[in-house]
């Protein structure tokens, strides 16, 4: 698996440019999930790409631990130990769990989150601005970001006023960010209509239940076995003439809007705060923030498919448009 990501991480490198090596460094990196996904690929190509832009080469003066858990997530306490144990200057993680994980294993080491919730609530930090541990990196966005999905939403069909959401109760996004958007959408006139989905069997029984509430428009909750339904939840929603509005890009490949927190973006801002962290910097003295580049997707397909004309103000915004 490290010669596979090392292949595939040297491949996406290949066109940086890289500086003198110099004393070689090495950072830990620890996630819950594999490369079995191509957007993971991806994202750890934009860290290592990032890394070698500020003059760290794998091989010369750069190593690094590559750990994963591979969807198992009680193997991140003991793949959190082995990068202590070698001796890394720096740890980098992806998600709550990994971070968690990564400090309980050190309260010394510096830990760069790449994504993680609530890290204030969650005990990692003193404040966002000060975290003051060994802990800092870049929250998910949480209600803020789904706020903007739905301003999205509105922008494009100005008139709409009843709107499902739909949700996996078991997920986060039930537990810390529903609450806000439901408050959010209420705030800006519109009624809301809540279904709960688990199971591929829910999906169609969700669409049918919003169906019978003349909802307009449904926001898509962001949740891993949602996300991984894309395709399907799109195809419902133009079957019952609803307008969508998803987290992830390929949402919009048969969906109307997709709104998405640049996950590259993400990883390369990880980068950077390891570069100051090995110049000297303490992770407690680097502020806590969410990145800012969202990506909006418009399918005009869908849009002509449901009678919907896109104001030029909201395909101004888009980073893709679908024709």
């Amino acid at each position: 698996m490290k010669k596979i990501l090392f292949l595939l991480l040297a491949c996406a490198a290949a066109s940086a440019q890289a500086q003198a090596p110099g004393q070689v460094r090495r950072v830990g990196v620890l996630s819950p999930i594999s490369l079995t996904e191509a957007n993971t690929r991806a994202q750890y190509a934009a860290f290592v790409v990032r890394l070698r832009e500020l003059g760290y080469v794998e091989g010369q003066n750069l190593v690094l631990e590559w750990r994963f858990a591979l969807g198992e997530l009680e193997t991140l306490a003991p793949l959190a130990g082995e990068l202590v144990k070698a001796n890394v200057e720096v740890i980098v993680t992806s998600g709550t769990a990994a971070t968690s994980a990564a400090r309980r294993a050190t309260a010394t080491l510096p830990i760069v989150a790449a994504t993680f919730l609530d890290p204030v609530a969650s005990g990692f930090a003193k404040t966002l601005a000060q975290p003051g541990g060994n802990v800092t990196g870049f929250p998910t966005m949480g209600s803020a970001v789904d706020e903007k999905r739905l301003d999205l939403l509105l922008e494009a069909m100005p008139g709409v006023k009843r709107i499902g959401i739909m949700v996996n109760p078991d997920s986060n996004f039930f537990l810390q960010v529903l609450p806000h958007l439901e408050v959010a959408a209420k705030r800006r006139g519109c009624e809301i209509s809540l279904v709960n989905v688990r199971n591929e069997r829910d999906l169609a029984q969700g669409f049918a239940n919003l169906a019978t509430r003349r909802v307009e428009a449904v926001l898509l909750g962001d949740d891993k076995f949602i996300n991984a339904h894309t395709q399907a939840l799109a195809g419902l929603a133009l079957k019952h003439k609803m307008a969508s509005v998803f987290p992830v890009p390929r949402g919009a490949d048969a969906g109307l809007l997709a709104m998405v927190v640049d996950p590259n973006f993400r990883y390369k801002s990880t980068a950077d705060y390891v570069d100051r962290i090995l110049k000297g910097e303490k992770p407690g003295d680097l502020p806590i923030a969410p990145p800012v580049k969202l990506d909006v997707t418009v399918n005009l397909k869908t849009a002509a498919a449901l009678g919907i004309t896109v104001p030029p103000e909201v395909l101004a915004r888009a980073s893709k448009v679908i024709q």
